[in-house]
């Protein structure tokens, strides 16, 4: 299994079914992007059955891409964008939870846009899962201003020079605001949505000031605004927020969802969000 990461509370990988390694002729891949030597795992991610390739030396998605695509709403036959969606696993749960017409993800990074392509392509989701390879600060432009009903993003935690940075570039991108800021993530959503659609973000207590911040100044009112502890007594280190387009100001602050029980087992909220019953055993990230 992919380790606990530091960008994240918790590791999505641990609560797969199970995992292998292949090659990038078994899963599915013609070559390109993939080379020699470069081990790739297909994870079973717990939603409808899919699977997920990851490359665990590069970036494997985490707890909080779960808790986002579990707090997003879209209405049925909606369309619905991820901003910097990775190797897709937001759209993969995306399809597993909600009735979207239309789900996008976009994202930078030409290797996992690939990736992300051949994770629609394993689970027979090709005409269902849509990705594009830009810059989300393009993405209004391909894609259609205001021809979105929500937009969700787990975009870098990290501003640009902060923290440690890792030598790894697929690592560094997805935890540092190298190529894109805080501030263009939101402006990309503000651009996407249409005039009462919804932003949804994950991202860390400590940047809330200047999320809130960037939102108004793009006109995307906060809304509903949940912590996440790694257990009770702890300090928050996920924050979960929702914007509406043109809102009126109020914002509401939801109870703190909590990863961990007592007795170091999940929660059974956590359990619910990931669709297990609270008798079913969940692996604890290795």
């Amino acid at each position: 299994m992919c380790g606990y990461d530091e960008k994240t509370a918790g590791n999505g990988g641990a609560v797969a079914e199970g995992s292998s390694a292949v090659s990038g002729a078994a899963s599915g891949n013609s070559g390109a992007g993939w080379a020699e030597g470069q081990e790739e795992r297909i994870d079973e991610i717990g939603f409808s059955g899919y699977r997920l390739i990851q490359r665990p030396a590069e970036f494997c998605y985490g707890i909080d891409a779960v808790l986002l695509a579990d707090f997003a709403r879209v209405r049925d036959g909606g369309r619905i964008c991820d901003l910097g969606t990775g190797t897709g696993v937001i759209p993969l749960i995306l399809r597993h939870k909600t009735k979207a017409a239309e789900i996008w993800g976009v994202e930078l990074q030409a290797a996992s846009f690939r990736l992300a392509r051949r994770n629609a392509r394993i689970n027979g989701l090709e005409e269902s899962l849509h990705f594009l390879l830009s810059d989300v600060k393009e993405a209004a432009e391909k894609l259609g201003r205001g021809t979105f009903d929500a937009v969700v993003s787990n975009p870098p935690y990290m501003a640009g020079g902060g923290g440690l940075l890792s030598r790894n570039p697929a690592k560094l991108t997805a935890r540092h605001e190298t190529t894109a800021s805080l501030s263009d993530f939101v402006r990309a959503a503000a651009e996407l949505l249409n005039g009462r659609g919804s932003f949804y973000l994950v991202h860390r207590p400590s940047r809330l000031a200047d999320i809130l911040v960037c939102c108004r100044e793009n006109r995307l009112e906060p809304k509903l605004l949940r912590m996440v502890a790694p257990r009770e007594g702890a300090a928050p280190n996920i924050l979960l927020l929702q914007c509406v387009k043109n809102g009126n100001p109020e914002l509401n602050i939801l109870p703190q969802l909590n990863v961990y029980d007592g007795d170091g087992g999940y929660t059974e909220e956590v359990l619910r969000i990931y669709g297990r019953r609270p008798e079913q055993s969940i692996k604890k990230p290795d």
